[in-house]
Parts: C-alpha cells; structure tokens; sequence
C-alpha cells in the first residue's frame, strides 16, 4: 500500500503566491480598509436601539489579531476581563472577521441554551468544506436538515450509551497491550514517552471502533495516525480566508486554489485508505448477510462503524462521500482529544502526589482479590477516579475556545445585538477558571466534586453551564460518552498496576501548553514506571 506524504501546506506554490500577492498588495490593502470602516457592515449601530458586546480599542485592517496571542484562549480571557461588559460577552475583530465571545457561564447560557439555534451553525472554510467532503459530515456542516440527519445517526447508531458499551472488550484488550508494554519497561526502569504511548492508545481504539481489528493490517494504524495529523495541522495552519473571507474570495485566487489543492491532497490519502476499507466491509456485507447483526456486524465479528453506516446507508440515504465524511470526524475528534485529557491527567497526578496516592488507594482497593487488571465493570464503584477526570477536563478542556459557531440570524442576546454571520467563541477554559464560580479556581482539587462520598451535581453533560468541556446545546460533542470510558479505564489501569517517578535528574514538570485546533502540553510527558502492588 502507498504510503501517504504528509501535506506542506505551501509545497509548489509558494513562489506564485508571493508574486501574486506583491501584484495585488494595493487592491488588498484598499478593499481591506472599505471592508473595515464600512458604515453598512454588522459592526454599524446605525438605526438600532442595542449595540454589540464592548470592544477593546482595534486597529485598521487587523482588527484585534495583535491581542491575541500564542495562547488565544489566555489572551481572550485578560481582555474579557477589561473590556467584557457585565454580562461577560465581548466582541474582537479578526481581521474583517467579527467576533462574540462568551466568557462566563451566564454568558454561555445565553448563547448555547436560549439562543442556541441562532447560534447553531458553523464558520465555513475551504479546507473544512474539502475535507468534509462538502460539507457531508457532523462536525463542519452548516446547521439544516442534513446536519440534523447525520447527527441523529452518530447519536443513535454510532455513539448510543449501548454501542459505546459494546466496544467494552476492545477498550480492555487495548488496555493490555499498553499496560503490557509498559511492564517491559519498569522491569528495567527505562523511562517511558508517555505522550507517544498515549496518543497511541487512542488512536488504535478509534481505529478498532471504526475500522474493525483489522485496522493495523498493512500499517494502516500509522496511516490513519499521520493522516489525522496532517489534517488537524492543515486545518489549524494560517489561512488568509480565515481572517478576510471576502478579500480571499475576491482577490486571493492563488492562496484560495492552493489552500483547496493542499486539502484535496489531504483527501486523496483518505479517499485511498477509507476507500478500501469501506469496499472491504461491503464485500463481508454481500457475502454473508444473513450473519449480520441489528448492528451491521458479523455474529464472531466487532460491530465496528463501518459495519454500522453501511446497514443503515439506505435508511439515511447515504453516499460514499458522507460515509467517508462520518469516518474522517471519528478520527479527528476521537484521538487528540482523548489522548491530551489522559497526559493532562497524569502530568496532574505527578504534580500533586497526594491526588495520586488517594486516587492509587481506591483503584486498587476497589479490585477484588484474585483480579489482576481493573476492568469496566469495576470503574462504577471509583468515585475519586471520576472525580480526577471532572477536574482534568475543568482545568484543561482539550478544546478550550470549542469548535467556533455561527450565528444564522440577527438576534438580540442579554442587552446586545449580534448580527447575522458573526462569528462565535466559547471560553470554555476561561469559564472552569472563573473564580465567582470556583473556590481555589486554578488549583488541581478533585475533592470539589465529591461530597459525603458520592459525586457533587455539577457535571459536564451540558446542563452546567460552569463546566463545559463538551459543549452544550445542539452543536454538544456527541462522542462524549466514547471518550471518557477510552479515559477511566486506562487511568485506572495507570495507577493500578505502576507507581511513577520523574526521570533521573528532572524535578519538574513543565505545563507550558501549546495551541492548535486542540490544547496539550508543549513538552512530551516523560516518565518513569515502577512495578507496584500487582503484577500480571
């Protein structure tokens, strides 16, 4: 199988580009300055009663881009501070692009609960339209009735409480492996790229709930593995249309082709893999039929998602191209954000040997005599370990601003105006560090969410507007419930069967972070295993 290049995002047309922009500089710099001083634009208050949410000072052509910096969620949250009106909404610009943004759990209760249909859509772009496929897919399609259909799908067959139960075995044999080869090392106390061998782990478990067990056949793990990477860099590099859409449509025609040649590289490597993948599935499909389950899946096979989305193709009227769109949004959202909860999590335990000692007591005071690993079953009864992941996601949501939305119509939030095509942003990591809401806010506290021994009310199924590391509303991550049996059950495995050390000579660790389309540390996570109470 032919291996797939990674994509550089400027390969071929990097002189072109820089040609065409010093030809069409004066034209640029002209429609941006009409663009931004419009009276006709959604930034004129002219002939209505409400304005939008304060603003901090801006510049011409740029907007509010030089506040924001290597840290946007950061930045966001020191001028949502300054210039966030009471009910903590503030708008930036960035570039000609205008921008709500939602620092409070009032504030996002405004926008994703009482106006959450206006806010429902999402920002188009060219390499999120290509790479979803037009967009046919959950995460990138505009809000309508082809959303909603390919949404209803993901929650009832894909990502249902029971289907997510039914990977149970994989999740545990997964585990093995990782805890197996982690053993190898504390024999010899060799340290460990936990970074590596996390992001690992969540990738073959979306591979195995999409693909089936053969997904590390002809190397396809690492296939699936670089081209998820690829695509979130491409995704998260510089685009001039994410700041100047109209500018980029109108007069970036060089930028605007390579930035659509690039993604369609991208999804020519998907095409090819998926593609065959796919065309596997359909010939188990035709050739046994009546072994099929309720699930699309064989009798002594995993129902995996491929199974699933082809038995019920007909039902939602699905083409190929939506199908390959579903798949390609299991991977994306189901493996960064998985695997930087996890080495946010054991980076916190090292940080706070106390949470890890209390956390290490009820896994393994938890497992029956006899039993040598911790399976799904025994997570129900580990309070603190669910605690540990509540306050992991509040102090590090992997998706800290969320995944921007639109808003579809003018609409009229607290005392504001905000205009049809504004953009909007939901400071999540801002919102679980509010100190009106948090006692010791930046602090690392499970025992916030414990009370008499049971698990405190405030959860993070969107129904508490203080915590939100998923979303709320309709546009509410619906993988939730996959993530976070991926997340307990190796924890709990973690700290079961090792106690951890800092490598020889490191006395810290550094929680720098560094941002993307997701939020994880800058430095990988090493550490060093110790054989503890159990051995296997």
């Amino acid at each position: 199988m032919a291996k797939v290049a990674a994509v550089d995002p400027l390969a071929g047309d990097l002189p072109a580009a820089k040609e065409s922009l010093l030809l069409l500089l004066p034209l640029l710099l002209l429609f941006v300055l009409l663009r931004c001083f419009s009276i006709s634009g959604p930034w004129s208050g002219r002939g209505r009663k409400k304005q939008m949410p304060p603003s901090p000072p801006a510049l011409p052509l740029i907007g509010h881009v030089h506040l924001v910096g290597a840290l946007p969620h950061v930045s966001l949250r020191r001028l949502a501070e300054r210039h966030g009106g009471c009910e903590d909404l503030m708008t930036i610009r960035l570039g000609a692009v205008p921008t709500v943004v939602a620092s409070s759990a009032r504030a996002a209760q405004a926008v994703l609960r009482t106006h959450d249909q206006s806010f429902a859509s999402r920002v188009r772009s060219i390499c999120g339209d290509v790479l979803s496929y037009g967009p046919s897919d959950i995460v990138f399609a505009p809000y309508g009735e082809r959303w909603r259909l390919a949404k209803k799908l993901a929650t009832t067959h894909l990502l249902s409480a029971k289907k997510v139960q039914s990977y149970r075995a994989a999740r545990e044999e997964e585990v093995a492996l990782v805890i197996n080869k982690i053993h190898g090392a504390a024999v010899t106390r060799t340290v460990v790229d936990m970074s590596k061998l996390l992001s690992k782990f969540t990738n073959d478990m979306v591979c195995r709930a999409v693909a089936g067990r053969s997904f590390r056949a002809e190397g396809r793990d690492r296939v699936f593995k670089q081209l998820i990477d690829d695509g979130l860099a491409l995704l998260s590099g510089f685009n001039l249309e994410n700041f100047y859409p109209s500018l980029a449509r109108a007069a970036g025609g060089v930028l605007v082709r390579s930035a659509r040649r690039n993604a369609e590289r991208q999804r020519d490597g998907w095409d090819r893999l998926l593609g065959k993948v796919i065309d596997e599935h359909a010939s188990e499909k035709a050739r046994a039929p009546a072994e099929q389950n309720e699930d699309g899946g064989g009798r002594d096979q995993e129902s995996d998602f491929i199974h699933v989305l082809l038995s019920v193709q007909d039902e939602y009227g699905l083409t190929r191209e939506s199908i390959k769109a579903i798949l390609v949004n299991m991977f994306a959202a189901g493996t960064d954000t998985v695997y930087l909860v996890l080495e946010f999590a054991m980076a916190e335990l090292m940080l706070h040997q106390e949470v890890m000692a209390k956390l290490q007591q009820e896994v393994r005071s938890s497992i029956p005599k006899g039993q040598n690993t911790v399976n799904e079953s025994d997570l129900i009864r580990m309070t603190y370990l669910k605690a540990v992941t509540k306050e992991t996601l509040r102090l590090h949501p992997p998706s800290p601003l969320l995944v921007p939305h639109s808003c579809l119509e003018d609409c009229d939030v607290e005392s504001f105006h905000v205009p049809a095509g504004t953009t909007l942003l939901v400071n999540v990591w801002a919102i679980g560090r509010d100190p009106k809401v948090w006692d010791a806010a930046e602090e690392f506290m499970p025992e916030r969410f414990i009370q008499n021994g049971e698990s405190k009310g405030v959860d993070f199924k969107g129904m508490d507007f203080q915590l939100l590391p998923f979303g709320a509303g309709r546009r509410m991550c619906p993988g939730m419930n996959f993530g976070l049996a991926s997340i307990e059950i190796l924890l709990a495995n973690l700290v079961y069967h090792f106690d951890w050390e800092l490598p020889k000579g490191v006395d810290k660790i550094d929680m720098t972070e560094a941002f993307g389309l997701t939020v994880g540390r800058k430095e990988k996570l090493l550490l060093v295993p110790v054989r503890g109470i159990v051995t296997i």
